[in-house]
């Protein structure tokens, strides 16, 4: 999947990058269910590499995702993470700052939910909220816009160092693909407490978010912190693709059991 991340200075057009896209999956029934058969076995895979990062806490893994409202936020995290145990894995989603939060730097209340040794942390938005949604909105300069960039590199380099692997997802997806999510929202009685008349009044300044998001992921895809461009149009495919990143990512860790205690006879023992 190294063929959707975000090469490092690199200049993005997202235009440029079909959100349809299915890699070596034809958009059929049957690539659709050779897709979703290996990113069950991929979810599998991913419940033994959790178990053995919770059981060694020597390292952390936080997984950020981004993207334009209805992009997959939400089932992302409930198909990859499907087969993970709640113990070892804990999500933050970041809404509007309250006055407390208002009351401190920007990061203050994205360190507060940084994944703990042995953890999995995943950001339903993140703190690049306050370098996408405010630069759109004219609500901060350019020049504290820039700011706040550099201090994310910054604050993701120390999290790095201290032993937290950094992968993060921008979920692309076309503007007429959004437009019939939000319309199955609107028709779905089961889907209607998801929509929000301010996603229509969002998608009118889709161009300057798919701007910002250019300028944003060119900037902050760092070696130890990467930025993948998930084609999210087919979320079974979308699913693939991040399950894919997690799995390997956690590979690379080459993750041991945990040594036994000391001085226990194995061979003896009876629990009685």
């Amino acid at each position: 999947m190294k063929q959707y991340r975000a090469k490092q200075d690199s200049v993005i057009h997202l235009n440029h990058l079909d959100p349809d896209d299915t890699g070596d999956y034809k958009k059929t029934d049957r690539g659709k269910e050779k897709a979703v058969a290996v990113a069950a076995g991929l979810i599998s895979r991913l419940g033994e590499l959790q178990e053995r990062l919770y059981a060694n806490g020597q390292q952390s893994l936080l997984v950020v995702l981004q993207g334009m409202d209805t992009s997959g936020k939400d089932g992302t995290i409930k198909h990859v993470m499907s087969g993970v145990n709640p113990q070892g894995c804990k999500v933050a989603s970041f809404k509007a700052p309250s006055n407390s939060e208002l009351a401190h730097d920007f990061l203050w209340r994205v360190h507060h939910e940084a994944p703990p040794k042995g953890q999995i942390g995943i950001f339903n938005r993140s703190h690049y909220e306050d370098v996408l949604i405010t630069r759109v909105h004219g609500w901060v300069s350019e020049k504290v816009a820039k700011q706040r960039i550099e201090q994310i590199k910054q604050f993701e380099d120390m999290l790095f160092q201290n032993g937290t692997t950094i992968l993060k997802f921008f979920l692309h997806i076309s503007k007429e693909e959004q437009k019939e999510r939000l319309e199955e929202r609107i028709r779905d009685p089961e889907k209607r407490w998801k929509f929000n008349e301010g996603d229509i009044e969002e998608r009118k300044l889709w161009k300057d978010y798919m701007r910002a998001f250019e300028d944003v992921l060119a900037a902050t895809s760092t070696g130890h912190a990467p930025w993948y461009i998930v084609p999210a149009n087919r979320k079974w495919y979308r699913n693939l693709v991040v399950a894919s990143t997690i799995v390997e990512a956690l590979e690379d860790l080459k993750l041991k059991q945990p040594p036994e205690p000391k001085g226990v006879d194995w061979k003896t023992l009876k629990i009685v």
